[in-house]
């Protein structure tokens, strides 16, 4: 019985410190976008230029979006290549959801029901030929262009502007675009 007790109160004490850290952890600044996006315009292809590491692109060269605007949603087909620049072509077909009341600038993007992840517009050029993608935890960042290179500028333009939204930009990785065309 004593026993019990002593497991019940250390379990209680773990929650309550729990909560208690929860409660007191800096939230991340609220993450501006910008003003609105015309997904008929954002519609196309577009390659990854750098990126934050993470598991779903793990092993990929020449990664690209191709955007299609449906009734509600955005068709989203990533596509890379496994391994090498000459590796197996690999992909996820996914949808695009807008965030109500955002203008198009945020969206939530679904890969696997139910699960959605934050797709963020950050920064676009008025032409629509480059974007910064983030989240809003910072985890996961994203320079896209329309053409497989960005020049340089450009480039450092859009880091400094994610490192000044709060990302910590010493973790972006330059992409692989050396793939011979598919």
């Amino acid at each position: 019985m004593k026993k019990s007790l002593v497991f019940a109160g250390v379990g209680v004490g773990l929650l309550a410190i729990g909560a208690l850290y929860l409660a007191l952890k800096p939230k991340p600044a609220p993450l501006p976008t910008v003003a609105s996006v015309d997904l008929q315009r954002y519609a196309g292809k577009w390659y990854e230029i750098a990126a934050f590491p993470n598991r779903f692109e793990k092993g990929c060269h020449c990664t690209t979006a191709v955007y299609t605007p449906k009734e509600g949603y955005v068709e989203v087909n990533n596509t890379c290549r496994k391994g090498s620049a000459n590796g197996k072509d690999d992909g996820a077909l996914g949808k695009a959801f807008p965030v109500e009341g955002s203008n198009n600038a945020k969206l939530r993007v679904q890969f696997f029901w139910p699960f959605r992840g934050d797709y963020w517009i950050l920064s676009l050029a008025d032409d629509y030929s480059h974007v910064l993608v983030g989240s809003p935890d910072r985890k996961y960042l994203w320079i896209l262009a329309r053409s497989r290179q960005l020049d340089p500028a450009t480039y450092r333009q859009l880091a400094q502007k994610a490192q000044s939204l709060g990302f910590d930009t010493r973790k972006l990785r330059l992409a692989d675009q050396s793939c011979p065309d598919r």
